[in-house]
């Protein structure tokens, strides 16, 4: 057993006796109460479901098992005399509820190397698909082909024990995460580069070496992927991706299974589609003003006729956030360290100063701050990855980190199968009268 497995085991088992006491003594305990304005909002801010790696508040933002993204970029071990704190320590972190050592990232980050190659048939399967397939399709589809390499499914089928549910959980989600570069740069380079792959680069970390398979080898964007991979990797368990990873895990269905519907939930425009939206927005924007340095008040001017159009502005306003996001201001202080210059990040300081103030007067947006997707987009093209129909994907490498985690958590903790109530137009009625 590893590392990392030995010490996960050692917690969750734990864990798992303190809940079935939790469960036995407290269960009738009320903690919550649902209105008829969440049963048709779609159970906004119910509580329902057990989710350890991370916590979302609506006013202090993100906490990855209690610690802020400034706490993490402090705490975490960094890449050689680099910035930025590795996404494999958060992992860790997510993981087993402890600060890796250095030592500790070192082998991570080495163990997913080893776990690292796909499937030929996996790459049959993408070269089968029309080349203007959506950059999220092929992702979703690489992620499903390589399920027959599950070990849940192997060891299900051969009549595992259940409290072995964890273990097998763990090797799927250690070797999806490994993968996910490799795919996700393998899916980039043959849309947009004519196919032109480039090998994996053994003596970098995680982040570093999926920035070089995608064919970004500056230091600065290596640094920019190990932030993006950091603070997109988890959003407590209650967003449309997580919540469908853990809905879908919870029927026994493997990790690639769930991580594959997870991906397709990650798609939609209301979701990590909205960070492709957002830079397509300021694009056109810049085309309509003929510019790229628009002043405040063309920008203010754009924006009001868009939201005049019934459009919204893509970016700003967040379900349970009601402050700026942190993961856009961890974003914001990225670009004033290092391309301060850029007009599209200009653009998108000056829209943090105009829209939250537009959007306020109009007295029926509870957020009107930005979120995460209103700051990457204008990074990326900065540094050459202007293919906004990708962005996408570069968010899904990284959600995998907590919802990987989050996975081995629930198969470890015996949690059931997802099966809330629902009620019809009738019952609501009669609670009304």
């Amino acid at each position: 057993m590893d590392r990392l497995k030995q010490k996960f085991y050692e917690k969750s088992s734990a864990l798992k006796a303190e809940i079935k006491s939790l469960a036995k003594e407290h269960g009738n305990k009320v903690v919550d109460e649902v209105n008829i304005s969440q049963i048709i909002g779609g159970m906004r801010g119910i509580k329902g479901m057990l989710w350890e790696t991370s916590e979302l508040d609506a006013y202090e933002g993100i906490r990855f098992r209690g610690y802020s993204i400034p706490q993490l970029q402090e705490k975490l071990p960094k890449w050689k005399n680099g910035t930025q704190a590795l996404p494999e320590g958060l992992f860790w972190l997510m993981l087993v509820d402890e600060i890796p050592t250095d030592e500790d990232v070192a082998w991570l980050s080495d163990e997913w190397e080893k776990r690292a190659a796909i499937p030929q048939s996996t790459y049959d399967v993408l070269d089968a698909l029309p080349i203007d397939t959506h950059p999220m399709t092929q992702f979703i589809i690489g992620i499903s082909s390589m399920q027959p390499d599950s070990h849940f499914a192997r060891k299900y089928a051969e009549g595992m024990h259940k409290t072995d549910y964890w273990d097998a959980t763990y090797e799927d989600a250690m070797n999806l995460i490994a993968r996910l570069p490799a795919l996700s740069a393998y899916i980039y380079r043959r849309i947009y580069h004519n196919g032109d792959q480039i090998a994996p680069d053994h003596s970098l970390d995680w982040s570093g070496n999926y920035a070089h398979m995608l064919g970004f080898d500056s230091e600065d964007f290596k640094s920019l992927m190990r932030l993006y991979m950091l603070i997109h990797a988890d959003h407590e368990g209650g967003n449309a991706s997580a919540h469908t990873a853990h809905l879908v895990n919870s029927t026994l269905a493997d990790v690639y299974l769930a991580y594959g519907a997870a991906m397709s939930s990650l798609a939609g425009p209301l979701h990590g589609l909205a960070n492709q939206e957002v830079i397509k927005w300021i694009l056109e924007m810049c085309k309509n003003l003929g510019t790229t340095k628009p002043s405040k008040e063309d920008i203010a001017r754009y924006v009001k006729d868009t939201l005049a159009a019934g459009q919204v502005i893509p970016g700003y306003g967040h379900a349970v956030l009601r402050k700026p996001d942190p993961r856009f201001v961890a974003q914001k202080r990225f670009a004033e360290k290092f391309i301060k210059d850029s007009d599209y990040v200009n653009i998108v300081w000056k829209l943090f100063e105009l829209v939250p103030e537009i959007l306020g007067s109009l007295g029926k947006v509870k957020n009107p701050w930005p979120n995460v997707d209103a700051h990457s987009g204008a990074i990326l093209v900065n540094y050459g990855l202007k293919e906004y129909s990708f962005y996408t994907v570069l968010f899904g490498v990284s959600r995998a980190l907590g919802v990987m985690a989050a996975s081995c958590w629930s198969r470890a903790l015996g949690l059931p199968l997802e099966r809330p109530k629902s009620v019809n137009s009738l019952w609501l009625k009669n609670q009304i009268k």
